[in-house]
């Protein structure tokens, strides 16, 4: 059992769809009243059936108060570190702190190198997801002395002008699932944001992969507890006996989530889905719910 004591948040995984345009707006909005904590988008730039994710998420900052924002997860190949750090600063001041940075290492290159990206080689793609992040965080660091210098394989920084600074620490968040990137995550992630789809062999495989994480972690000085665990999820809601993981009642969801959180340390459940009834479920009966149960466990 790995519980690293995170307070648990959730939130929602919205498709940056451009038919019709206002919808993931909405579906942002729903979020926010249904009390879950951030809206985040696909990121796919090359699909022409989406909308841009970056866009989206600016207009959707000025249409809210509350919620936090994020790409989920951004691809990297398509959005420079550099100006990335600029957009994300400025877009954390513009709406008070509430922005988040979930990045990739890259994934369908097809698409990736139609659109102008750099085809990489995975472990390229580490290594280069790994400088993106030193130069996010360099420009971020208006305390640090004279202009940023980075001559990285991948991405080349000189004499830039440091700034604006964030509103607030902007966490970033890697999305991970072999051991390289789970390593770098680790080393310099301030979060891990794995699909629950996507996992090998679902949620046993979380053990495994956050052990190679909180290694790295070690190795590097940090404690494990620093790197944050999200999940993205899907599912379906019943009113019936519940069929199996995520196929049940809001109380069976409560159950496996909390589940989560104690078994493999896991605080904050991102859903994914386009159904405002599902997120009004999810932010309203699941949420305070699973946080009710993890807190008598942790204090029985």
């Amino acid at each position: 059992m790995t519980d690293y004591g995170h307070d648990l948040w959730f939130g929602s995984f919205v498709t940056p769809t451009a038919h019709p345009p206002q919808a993931p707006v909405e579906l942002a909005l729903t979020s926010e009243r249904a009390g879950l904590d951030l809206v985040s988008f696909q990121d796919h730039p090359y699909q022409a059936a989406f909308q841009d994710t970056w866009t989206l998420m600016s207009y959707v900052a000025a249409r809210t108060e509350r919620i936090r924002i994020s790409g989920n997860v951004l691809s990297l190949p398509l959005r420079p570190p550099a100006v990335l750090a600029r957009a994300a600063a400025s877009l954390d001041r513009l709406s008070d702190g509430r922005v988040e940075l979930g990045i990739g290492a890259g994934a369908f290159w097809d698409g990736i190198g139609a659109m102008g990206g750099r085809r990489l080689e995975p472990a390229q793609a580490v290594r280069a997801l790994e400088e993106a992040v030193s130069v996010i965080r360099g420009l971020w660091a208006t305390d640090e002395p004279g202009p940023l210098r980075i001559e990285g394989e991948f991405y080349t920084v000189t004499s830039a002008k440091r700034g604006p600074a964030p509103a607030h620490r902007i966490p970033i968040h890697i999305g991970a699932y072999k051991p390289r990137m789970l390593r770098l995550t680790g080393r310099i992630a301030d979060g891990w944001l794995p699909s629950l789809g996507y996992l090998p062999d679902g949620p046993a495989s979380l053990g495994a992969m956050n052990e190679r994480i909180d290694e790295a972690a070690s190795a590097a000085g940090r404690e494990p507890a620093a790197v944050s665990r999200l999940l993205n999820l899907s599912g379906r809601f019943t009113t019936g006996a519940g069929g199996g993981l995520l196929a049940g009642t809001p109380g069976d969801w409560a159950e496996q989530l909390a589940d989560l959180a104690l078994q493999y340390g896991i605080s904050g459940f991102i859903l994914a889905s386009d159904d405002p009834a599902d997120l009004h479920l999810f932010g309203q009966e699941v949420a305070p719910r699973a946080r009710a149960l993890v807190q008598t466990e942790r204090t029985a």
